[in-house]
């Protein structure tokens, strides 16, 4: 299940990272559970040390939980890197 949910955490990186709604790459290297429905990712990285989250309802997407947890954490950054640029597709 840890790979499962690995494997999501970093689905939901990389596109957000496609869609430029986080300003750098994150690499999931595992996932641990601590208590039961309450995970933490570390990314082993200076800028984002760690993503906390829960997730008790498996009823309920973890992919849309994931998302939404970075957005937060992410929104923590006091500001974008300058080379962090926002490409429009029109």
């Amino acid at each position: 299940m840890d790979t499962d949910i690995r494997q999501s955490v970093q689905e939901t990186l990389d596109e957000l990272l496609r869609e430029h709604l986080i300003p750098f790459a994150l690499t999931a290297q595992k996932v641990s559970e601590e208590p039961p429905g309450s995970y933490v990712v570390p990314f082993y990285d200076s800028r984002i040390h760690s993503l906390g989250f829960s997730w008790t309802d498996h009823g309920s997407p973890i992919k849309e939980t994931i998302r939404a947890a970075i957005l937060d954490r992410v929104k923590g950054l006091v500001r974008p890197p300058t080379d962090w640029v926002r490409t429009s597709a029109f």
